[in-house]
């Protein structure tokens, strides 16, 4: 009998998801829709930011009928689009100011034990790149997604 149940636990394992090393966090999901001569196509996009807060991110961005599917493409986009981020002592080494279409993104290392100073959108991006100590202020636009691709910009542009 026990053989019996520890060969169906072997069979359960193999549709098991592997354990993945990164971590996605969904910043925003938007019911978008497209007129057509047949009447609204209704579809979901979604904003993925992934990382391994060990100093590796990466942005997507996923359209699907529906969201669980949009989430999927959004988070392998995320995957393909990562880069390291250089880290030195848990902040930046350097101060960075990135114009990104409406939004201005302000981001400068923070002192030792200061935490994240940020918003919403940058501190998602910043979070998962493994950022310990870090100082930013958003200017202009306050789209998510905008606000998102500006400070992954800015990150990407660090030496």
């Amino acid at each position: 009998m026990d053989n019996n149940q520890n060969n169906r636990r072997g069979a359960f394992e193999k549709f098991q998801k592997p354990i993945s090393e990164f971590t996605e966090k969904v910043v925003e999901i938007k019911r978008v829709s497209k007129k057509t001569k047949g009447g609204n196509q209704i579809a979901f996009t979604a904003l993925v930011v992934s990382g391994d807060k060990k100093s590796r991110v990466g942005v997507g961005h996923g359209r699907a009928k529906s969201v669980a599917d949009a989430i999927q493409k959004a988070i392998k986009r995320a995957q393909k689009s990562m880069f390291t981020v250089p880290i030195i002592d848990g902040t930046i080494g350097s101060s960075l100011k990135i114009k990104f279409k409406g939004s201005i993104i302000l981001i400068r290392p923070g002192k030792k034990g200061s935490g994240l100073i940020a918003g919403g959108p940058v501190r998602s991006v910043v979070e998962l790149a493994g950022i310990k100590d870090i100082v930013s202020k958003i200017i202009g636009s306050r789209n998510k997604s905008v606000n998102v691709w500006a400070t992954f910009r800015a990150l990407k542009s660090l030496k």
